[in-house]
C-alpha cells in the first residue's frame, strides 16, 4: 500500500510539474513574441507574430473582434485566468520580476500571504476605465491597460537598448567589410510618453517585486473582467483537505495572495493559474482539475459570486449608460535623405495614417500601445503631446515622409485604429493637404531656384509656376492642387527652407478617397 501511495504521489507530482512547465514555456513564447514586435524595426517578424498583438484583450474589444473576445472568455471559463499568466505580456513581466526577487535570497521564496480581495477598488477602477474610454479620455484610461502599458515600456525603454546593440553590431560588421547589419537612429519620440513609460515600469516593477500580482488584482481592468468569469471556471487549482497538512507553503508561494490556507479556500477571481502552489505542495494536496465542491462551500461560493456579479453588473450598467449617451453624439465618418534641423510646424489639424478613416475613429480605437510607432520605417509616427490625445500616435515629417508604398502601420495595428489597406488604396487616400507659405520659400528669401517639393511629389499635386507670369525669366514658385494631394509629407520633408519649411501638411478630420 505504501508503494502504491508513493507511486500515485510521484505521478501526480510529475503531472503537476509538466503543467507548470507547459504554462511557463507558453508564457515565454508569448512574452518574447510580443516584445519582438516592438523591437523589430525591420518589419520582418510582423508577418509571423502580428497575431500575438491582435489576440490581446483590449485591442480585440476596440477592434470589435468578437471572435477573439469570445475565445478568450471561453478559455477563462474553462481553464481560469490563463490569459493573465500566459498571453498578457505585462502579466508575464510581473512574474519575471517577482521570480528574480524570489531568487535573491532563500527567505524571499515564501514571502507572500493571503489578503482579502479589494473588490470595491477593482470595480471602481473598471468603471472609471470604461467611462474614460466611452467619453474620449483615452489618454487617461489606457495608462492602466495592460497591453498598452507594456507596449509603451517596450517601445520607449527596451527598443532603444535593442537599437544601440544593433548599431554596435553594425559598427563591428562594417569594419569586417560586412553589411549584414545597418545602423538606425535612436531618439526619444516623445518626452512625455517616455516619462510615463518609466513611471509605469517603476510602479509595476515595485509592486511585482514586493507583492507579486497586486497590479493585476487591484488595478488592471482586464484582470477584473476576466476575474469575474474565472469564478465559474470548469478547471482550477483545488485543495484536497484530507491530504493537506496545513503547512501554509502554498499561500506563501501564491503571488496573487488568493489562497486562504486556514479555510482551505482559493479566490478564483484572483487566481492566475500560475501553478506555483501546485509545484510547492509536496503532499499532492493541491491539483489542477475539475472543481468538486461540497454543498456548504458551494453556498459560500455562491454568495461571493453574487457579490461579484452585482458589482460587475453595476459597473457594466454604468459603462453601458455612458456608451448610450456617447452613441447619440456619434457621426458616421464618411532613396532620398531629408534635410535636417527643420522645426515642427504648428498644425491646425493633426495628421493620422491612411486607414484611420478619421481623427474620431482613430481616437476611439487607439490603445496608445506605440506598436505602429515602433514599426514605422520612415520615423513619421510619434506619440502626441496634446492632452486630449496624449500618447496616441500622430504624423510629422521632420525626419521622413509617409511613403505611398508602405502600409506597415495598417498591417500591424491590433485595435482597428488603423484599418488594413492595400498599397493601391493608400495612394488614393487623402489624409491631409499641403499648404504653401511663400514668405519662407528660398525662391523669395534667397533668390535661388528650387522646386524640391514639386520634383519629389509622388502624386504630382505640386506644380511650379512663374513668380511673375509676365516675365518668362522669373523664378518658379510652387502651387498645390489640394484635390490631388494625399498629404504624404514628401514636400514638407524635403523643403530646404529653415527654420520653418515653406510648405507643410495640414491634416483632415475625415479622410477621403481621391
Amino acid at each position: 500500500m505504501r508503494f502504491l501511495y508513493r507511486l500515485e504521489m510521484t505521478i501526480k507530482l510529475n503531472s503537476n510539474y509538466m503543467l507548470k512547465k507547459i504554462r511557463t514555456i507558453l508564457a515565454a513564447v508569448f512574452f518574447v513574441g510580443v516584445t519582438l514586435l516592438f523591437l523589430d524595426f525591420t518589419g520582418t517578424l510582423h508577418a509571423w507574430l502580428g497575431w500575438m498583438a491582435k489576440i490581446q484583450f483590449l485591442p480585440a474589444v476596440l477592434a470589435a473582434n468578437f471572435i477573439v473576445v469570445a475565445v478568450l472568455l471561453l478559455l477563462t471559463l474553462i481553464f481560469g485566468r490563463v490569459y493573465c499568466s500566459v498571453i498578457c505580456p505585462l502579466g508575464v513581466m510581473q512574474d519575471i520580476i517577482s521570480w528574480f526577487h524570489g531568487k535573491t535570497k532563500k527567505k524571499n521564496r515564501f514571502r507572500f500571504s493571503y489578503s482579502p480581495a479589494k473588490n470595491w477598488l477593482r470595480f471602481a477602477v473598471l468603471v472609471l476605465f470604461c467611462v474614460g474610454l466611452v467619453f474620449g479620455a483615452h489618454s487617461l484610461a489606457v495608462i492602466i491597460a495592460p497591453y498598452s502599458a507594456y507596449g509603451r515600456i517596450a517601445a520607449n525603454l527596451f527598443a532603444p537598448l535593442y537599437q544601440w546593440g544593433n548599431n554596435l553590431l553594425a559598427w563591428i560588421a562594417e569594419r569586417a567589410d560586412s553589411y549584414a547589419f545597418y545602423s538606425v537612429d535612436v531618439w526619444i519620440k516623445s518626452v512625455s510618453t517616455f516619462i510615463i513609460a518609466i513611471v509605469t515600469l517603476i510602479v509595476i516593477g515595485f509592486l511585482s517585486w514586493k507583492h507579486g500580482r497586486t497590479w493585476c488584482n487591484t488595478i488592471c481592468p482586464v484582470g477584473t473582467v476576466l476575474g469575474f468569469f474565472s469564478r465559474f471556471s470548469l478547471l482550477a487549482p483545488v485543495i484536497d483537505t484530507e491530504k493537506c497538512r496545513n503547512c501554509g507553503l502554498c499561500g506563501k508561494q501564491c503571488k496573487a495572495s488568493c489562497i486562504d490556507t486556514k479555510e482551505h479556500q482559493i479566490d478564483y477571481s484572483r487566481c492566475v493559474v500560475c501553478m506555483d502552489c501546485i509545484d510547492t505542495c509536496k503532499d499532492g494536496a493541491i491539483h489542477y482539475g475539475l472543481r468538486k465542491r461540497s454543498f456548504a462551500k458551494a453556498q459560500d461560493d455562491k454568495k461571493n459570486a453574487d457579490k461579484g456579479r452585482r458589482a460587475f453588473l453595476i459597473s457594466t450598467a454604468i459603462a453601458g449608460t455612458a456608451a448610450t449617451v456617447k452613441a447619440q453624439e456619434m457621426k458616421v465618418d464618411g532613396g532620398l535623405t531629408a534635410i535636417s534641423n527643420a522645426e515642427k510646424p504648428e498644425r491646425q489639424t493633426p495628421i493620422v495614417p491612411a486607414g484611420a478613416l478619421s481623427l474620431k475613429n482613430f481616437a476611439d480605437h487607439c490603445t496608445s500601445c506605440q506598436l505602429c510607432v515602433s514599426v514605422c520605417p520612415n520615423q513619421v509616427l510619434r506619440p502626441s503631446t496634446s492632452l486630449l490625445t496624449l500618447m496616441q500616435p500622430e504624423m510629422s515629417y521632420e525626419r521622413g515622409y509617409c511613403r505611398p508604398e508602405c502600409t506597415r502601420c495598417s498591417d500591424i495595428c491590433p485595435a482597428g485604429a488603423i484599418r488594413p489597406i492595400s498599397i493601391e488604396e493608400k495612394s488614393s487616400i487623402q489624409i491631409g493637404h499641403a499648404v504653401v507659405n511663400l514668405d519662407n520659400c528660398v525662391v523669395n528669401t534667397d533668390g535661388v531656384k528650387c522646386g524640391n517639393c514639386a520634383r519629389h511629389c509622388p502624386v504630382g499635386a505640386i506644380r511650379m509656376v512663374r513668380k511673375d507670369p509676365d516675365d518668362p525669366k522669373s523664378l518658379m514658385i510652387p502651387t498645390v492642387n489640394e484635390e490631388r494631394c494625399i498629404g504624404c509629407g514628401a514636400c514638407e520633408n524635403l523643403c530646404p527652407a529653415r527654420p520653418f519649411t515653406a510648405i507643410h501638411v495640414e491634416g483632415h478630420e475625415i479622410h477621403k478617397m481621391i
